[in-house]
């Protein structure tokens, strides 16, 4: 195990140099604020978002600017083979065995792809009562980190990493906009729709990355986990979610599409959400109304969306943007009188997507002026978006 765990570990060898990657600031931070936090910190999202890398940028500094020696500082992910035969308390000791650490030494674990470890929450519960560090995981499934099990309660906390948004794509790019050329932000807004902002595509635009992806979450996160028998009727279901996403699915049309059961339907349509590939939102109402009405879906990424659908529909590409934008608000959606409304959120502003010179339909001008709610906002561009969040 020595081996594996230096291999793991480049920061304990001596002059190893620390890590340097493209550092997303906000939710960087966030994660650093969580240093001084006992709690376990756990990091989700999708597949190849980037939770390695924002792991490897927590470890660069506590190493640079906080002076922590690396030898306190243990990475793993879990989902390498040998290692998963260990218990996770095993890791830990060979890692405090390896520098001499008492156990009173305060350290910091991170643990990648935690929930490959069966009973993962014990095992971290045990470490948050008696282990004397810090501990920060991450998981590519979101059913997982909620199977019900009360170890963690009180325990953790939860932050979910998303795609690059614009200003992080503008950023990973290296794209300098002076004010005088602020003409062009149009133009490369334009792009990043196409693109979107998974890390790696960003990077190098190659489309079999974006089919890779998909296909591995497909088939290791939902097929072989849930024990579907046929993977490819997830690949069609999955394709017809990306064609309707922003628009109200209905199982039981999806259902009867693929000539699956209803109840394979909504089965299926979770895994995705658990995986996710994919957000849903329900309809503005009571309790009985939000469980029985259509949900509507949105695409984790809008790159991922455009790979299988094609760069069209413009205006629904950056309602997808928005919601992504405004996803930690819990937005619903409002449906009435055969007029529906894009956002309301948990603060009770109401948000209508319409890219550029898109206008509502008299049934929606009518919903939009006559709802009760603290802000009504019509969003044009990104950056009536980005002046919305900065003011809330």
């Amino acid at each position: 195990m020595e081996k594996i765990l230096y291999q793991y570990n480049p920061h304990w060898e001596a002059k190893a140099k620390t890590y340097s990657y493209f550092k997303r600031g906000i939710i960087l931070q966030k994660l650093i604020n969580e240093l001084n936090n006992k709690q376990v910190t756990f990091i989700t999202g999708l597949r190849r978002i980037g939770k390695t890398t924002i792991m490897r940028m927590i470890i660069d500094y506590l190493i640079e600017k906080m002076g922590v020696k690396a030898s306190v500082i243990l990475y793993i992910s879990l989902d390498n083979y040998i290692i998963s035969k260990s218990a996770i308390a095993e890791i830990v000791e060979a890692f405090r065995k390896i520098h001499r650490l008492k156990h009173d030494d305060f350290v910091y674990l991170f643990f990648d792809e935690v929930t490959y470890q069966k009973d993962y929450e014990i095992q971290l519960k045990n470490l948050y009562d008696f282990g004397n560090c810090k501990i920060f995981v991450s998981s590519s499934n979101a059913s997982l980190l909620r199977s019900g099990k009360p170890y963690l309660t009180g325990r953790n906390r939860i932050f979910e990493l998303l795609p690059l948004d614009f200003g992080e794509y503008l950023e990973f790019k290296n794209i300098k906009i002076r004010k005088s050329d602020s003409y062009l932000l149009e133009e490369y807004f334009k792009q990043f729709l196409n693109t979107g902002g998974i890390p790696e595509y960003v990077l190098h635009n190659d489309v079999t990355y974006i089919h890779e992806l998909v296909d591995d979450i497909i088939n290791k996160d939902i097929a072989a986990q849930y024990k579907v028998r046929n993977p490819g009727i997830l690949q069609d279901y999955y394709l017809l979610l990306m064609e309707r996403a922003g628009k109200q699915v209905s199982i039981n049309k999806v259902a009867a599409i693929l000539k699956i059961s209803t109840e394979t339907s909504k089965r299926y349509l979770q895994y995705f959400a658990n995986s996710f590939l994919i957000y849903t939102i329900n309809r503005k109402g009571k309790t009985n109304e939000q469980l029985l009405a259509p949900k509507k879906i949105y695409a984790a990424d809008i790159g991922m969306r455009n790979f299988y659908t094609g760069f069209r529909d413009i205006g629904s590409l950056f309602e997808n943007y928005i919601y992504l934008k405004i996803k930690h608000l819990n937005p619903q959606y409002i449906y009435q009188d055969a007029a529906e409304i894009d956002f309301i959120t948990k603060d009770n502003d109401l948000i209508e997507a319409k890219y550029h010179n898109q206008n509502l339909s008299v049934k929606q001008q009518k919903l939009f002026d006559n709802y009760n709610a603290r802000k009504k906002l019509v969003i044009r561009n990104q950056e009536q978006i980005a002046s919305f969040l900065k003011e809330i």
